[in-house]
């Protein structure tokens, strides 16, 4: 009977024990014996990911379901971002926070990774966003050519913190662009093929993937999502609709999918999902998000 009693306290310490160190792990979010990589949202989390794998231990900033215009750090994350081997963020405005968050969150070891670097940039056109916003367009990475770019620039950056690790870095980065490049051949022809190349979306966030394929978008929302249409503007995207025969309209998480229903009530279409990988949905990774994107849209223009 003692000794039943003593393995039942025995394993009771244990899982308490089992569970503090639970606790401190997920409150630090790192894996202390692998590369420590900081990113603002999911998006630069998979494109981490498919170079890094499992050589890497990610932090994501921006939780699931929140605006990254809209972030702002916490103490929690200012920690996170001073004990990052790599730091990486999207820029072109997408993250207004960052610079003053690298200058208090010191690091001098610290590798800083722009993933949106050596692109072209979309400029914006709206004086309004301009001024709220910035000069450019920051959904850099909803385009495939841009996603290579950005796993280049984070793959560069992996190779130098852990150079021992280079073989490993730039097989993974070569497997990610042939699936990229891949991807986009795919639809490449499919859209060149298509007499039809215009679509609607809840809010304007696929301008570089229109670039790369020749397609065109019109939103419910503009490129930040910020605020219902007016009734003018509404009556302005009926007419397009019906003008263009969109039987078609997707809705984003991020976007309002009120005003994409109605609107598609009011024209007769269907609303589609589509993803901004701004969060993980579906469980999906970034090329099985992408490949979802261009099947969905390639399908509306039919």
């Amino acid at each position: 009977m003692f000794r039943k009693r003593l393995i039942l306290i025995i394993a009771f310490i244990v899982l308490i024990m089992l569970s503090a160190c639970s606790k401190k792990e997920n409150r630090e979010g790192f894996d202390k014996n692998k590369i420590k990589v900081v990113v603002s949202f999911n998006a630069m989390k998979e494109f981490a990911y498919a170079v890094g794998k499992d050589k890497i231990s990610v932090v994501t900033l921006i939780p699931n379901g929140t605006e990254p215009h809209d972030f702002e750090p916490k103490i929690g994350d200012m920690k996170s971002v001073s004990q990052a081997d790599i730091f990486i963020y999207n820029g072109l405005g997408m993250e207004n926070w960052v610079k003053q968050t690298l200058e208090s969150a010191a690091n001098s070891k610290r590798t800083v990774v722009e993933a949106s670097k050596g692109i072209e940039p979309i400029k914006n056109s709206d004086a309004d966003e301009i001024e709220e916003h910035g000069q450019y367009d920051p959904h850099a990475w909803l385009s495939l050519k841009n996603a290579e770019a950005a796993a280049k620039n984070i793959k560069d950056a992996l190779v130098k913190v852990d150079s021992s690790n280079k073989g490993y870095y730039e097989k993974n980065y070569a497997k990610f662009s042939r699936e990229l490049e891949k991807l986009f051949n795919e639809y490449r022809a499919k859209f060149e093929g298509a007499s039809n190349k215009n679509f609607v979306t809840g809010h304007a966030a696929f301008a570089y993937l229109c670039r790369d394929f020749g397609l065109k978008q019109n939103s419910v929302e503009d490129v930040f999502a910020e605020g219902d249409p007016s009734a003018k503007k509404l009556k302005q995207l009926i007419d397009y609709c019906k003008e263009n025969k969109i039987k078609t309209i997707f809705a984003e998480d991020m976007a309002s999918p009120k005003v994409s229903q109605t609107l598609a009530k009011q024209v007769g279409a269907k609303v589609k999902k589509i993803y901004t990988l701004e969060s993980k949905e579906d469980g999906k990774d970034y090329i099985e998000s992408m490949k979802d994107n261009l099947k969905e849209i390639y399908e509306s223009l039919k």
